[in-house]
């Protein structure tokens, strides 16, 4: 049974804004959060410390899964604090010694489940095999044989299995590179296989896909970009190691770039994709580059961007007043979990820990903080894999990411919206609706039951620097999805179901700043199957601070006369009320052009958006939307020539 032992309370040193001036945090606070969170998950140990039984629900693997997870992912965090201060960490790494014994005991009837039993056994197996590589002068060289004999058949039974082709490839390479060089059984056949699918996953710029699927979420960081330089430092005689140095290294130096935009000046990550319940873990890749040398990034902004994201989830409740981490963004949110999520699967945010392997006097713990991209001024990006246009803003640090390239699908598929893919938009300081049908970042046809279409299976048109104004655009075939009840485990796609199709959209986001306009072209309209037009803003709690706006391009393209707000009264992952403004034609939307200004600003900033305006080429253009231009509030102009040619020729 787990111990009652009351969790010591988290005392943390004082600020310091001298080495840290963007967050106060220094080395010491991040020790002191790593030994507070590991203290209180250790209150619900077992006895022989094999397993530590979280409260909460259980995934859909079971109890003795959720266990297994939860010792392997804070072995994972413990493992990262022995290795950087190996002298002030033996308690840690007696408490875990001994779950390693009692865990891979044939004996022991509460012993860890295989990774030959069990597909979960297989992701924690990797974190076991990462922790003792990285400790393993204090700890693997320390167990008996008797235990490293248990550990090496334990392991081993990953060889041979048949892994998922996405990120999972990577837990049977660490695991057999770890097996290799403490001399058990290994395949090279298996370890080649898994490189071969992770090359084939590369989309460019730094960017993988996790699996077939347009999957771009926070696994390229975590997993992708994290994994070959942990089994880099496993095994540098390796030759596939030392062949693929360079690759790997300039890969994850590429991503950096991108992903420091992605950083809101509030410190947290982009919102989007599965798995939000790492939270921090989004720190990882920064920490990985300094480990490894391969990032052109300051370390001082590589810290300040790490150590902003602890501050966020801190400051906003992720760890509970047991010291544990919840389920959810801020505090718990039931509504987060997926199928796989089980009380331990929040501890994988212990990847954002590894910059505690690195000793106290490595330059990302001594340089001064620097300010992240959107801290030092308004940014403006493209990210092509996944089809993404970045616009950051000084004035108020939000991050703001306009996608016409990402819903977790491919090409044609006809499924329902993905709340974490499928949005037309997404933020630093935005939770997307966890609604599939929403009003949530959305171009959507409403049929006479009130049922929204989906787009994902669109198809990317393509992005552009229109003379300071970022274009990007896609066009879908919609459907109206009758979702099936049980559609089958939730890991980030869209539900299936009976699709009936709707006409086809094509959507163009001309984006400056805290703005965004909207030009929306809608082909296909029936009589027979009357549907209204409805352009949804951002999603905002009411207490944020943060406002979202969306009116009509005045002088634009075909009336929208409607408007409205969905207010959602319950909790949601940052908050107790969400909000959406819409708006929309009054009756049965025509084929034709439509236009909205969508704009997310903190505080009053959402006035920004005052002075943007449509000129026509003439006076004989009237509404006509084939030329003309779009005026900004700072006085920067968009052609619209140019933005519909992006468009593939769906201008005729």
């Amino acid at each position: 049974m787990p111990s009652t032992m009351t969790p010591l309370a988290l005392t943390l040193p004082a600020l310091d804004r001298q080495l840290s001036p963007y967050t106060g945090l220094t080395r010491g606070h991040w020790c002191a959060y790593a030994d507070h969170l590991l203290r209180s998950a250790h209150c619900y140990g077992t006895a022989d410390h094999a397993n530590i039984h979280l409260p909460g629900a259980n995934s859909v693997y079971g109890p003795r899964s959720d266990a297994l997870e939860a010792f392997a992912r804070t072995f994972l965090l413990a493992s990262f604090r022995i290795a950087g201060d190996p002298a002030a960490t033996g308690w840690i790494a007696e408490w875990y010694a001994r779950g390693l014994d009692a865990g891979t005991d044939p004996a022991n009837p509460d012993r860890w489940p295989t990774p030959g039993e069990l597909d979960q056994a297989k992701v924690e197996a990797a974190s076991l095999a990462v922790g003792l590589a990285l400790t393993r002068d204090v700890l693997w060289d320390k167990l008996s044989q008797r235990v490293q004999e248990q550990l090496v058949a334990w392991f081993e039974t990953v060889i041979g299995e048949d892994y998922p082709p996405i990120n999972w490839v990577w837990f049977q390479i660490v695991v057999e590179t770890f097996l290799a060089s403490v001399g058990g059984r290994a395949s090279d056949g298996d370890i080649d296989a898994g490189l071969a699918v992770h090359d084939s996953l590369y989309r460019g710029h730094g960017w993988f896909a996790d699996g077939p699927e347009r999957a771009y979420d926070h696994y390229v960081g975590w997993a992708f970009q994290v994994y070959p330089q942990l089994w880099a430092l496993m095994a540098p005689e390796d030759p596939r190691v030392q062949a693929r140095t360079r690759l790997d290294g300039g890969r994850l130096a590429d991503y950096l770039d991108d992903a420091a935009h992605l950083v809101g000046g509030n410190g947290a990550p982009l919102i989007q994709g599965r798995s939000l319940i790492y939270r921090f873990a989004a720190a990882a890749p920064f920490w990985t580059g300094e480990l490894s040398g391969h990032t052109r990034l300051p370390p001082g902004l590589s810290r300040r961007a790490a150590s902003g994201m602890l501050d966020y989830f801190a400051r906003h409740g992720s760890i509970t007043d047991d010291g544990l981490l919840s389920i959810g963004w801020h505090g718990e949110f039931a509504g987060m979990r997926q199928s796989y999520s089980g009380a331990g699967s929040p501890y994988w945010a212990a990847k954002g820990f590894l910059g505690l392997a690195l000793p106290a006097d490595h330059r990302v713990w001594t340089a001064v903080e620097e300010p992240l991209p959107v801290e030092a001024g308004d940014t403006q990006r493209f990210i092509a894999a996944p089809g993404w246009q970045v616009n950051g803003t000084a004035a108020d640090g939000v991050v703001r990411v306009r996608n016409h390239g990402t819903d977790h699908a491919n090409a044609g598929v006809a499924v329902a919206d993905s709340p974490l893919y499928a949005r037309l938009g997404y933020s630093t300081h935005t939770f997307p609706d966890l609604e599939s049908e929403s009003l949530d970042n959305a171009v959507v046809l409403v049929n006479a039951e009130g049922r929204l279409t989906h787009r994902t299976g669109f198809e990317f048109l393509g992005q552009e620097d229109l003379g300071g104004v970022l274009a990007g655009a896609s066009r879908s075939a919609t459907n109206w999805i009758a979702v099936e009840p049980d559609g089958g485990p939730d890991h980030g796609s869209g539900a299936k179901g009976a699709a009936t199709p709707g006409p086809h959209v094509t959507v163009a986001s001309l984006t400056r700043g805290a703005v965004e306009v909207r030009l929306v072209r809608v082909r296909g309209t029936s009589a027979s199957v009357p549907a209204t037009l409805r352009i949804g803003g951002w999603p905002v709690d009411a207490g944020s601070g943060v406002a979202s706006e969306v009116r009509p391009l005045a002088g634009f393209g075909l009336p929208m006369e409607d408007t409205g707000l969905v207010v959602r009264e319950s909790p949601h992952p940052m908050g107790e009320r969400l909000t959406i403004p819409w708006i929309g034609t009054a009756g049965a939307a025509d084929d034709g052009d439509y236009a909205a200004v969508v704009v997310l600003a903190g505080g009053a900033g959402a006035e920004a958006d005052a002075g943007v305006r449509f000129v026509a080429a003439s006076a004989a253009s009237g509404t006509g939307v084939g030329d003309g231009r779009i005026e900004f509030a700072d006085g920067t102009s968009v052609d619209l020539l140019a933005a519909w040619r992006l468009c593939a020729g769906s201008a005729s």
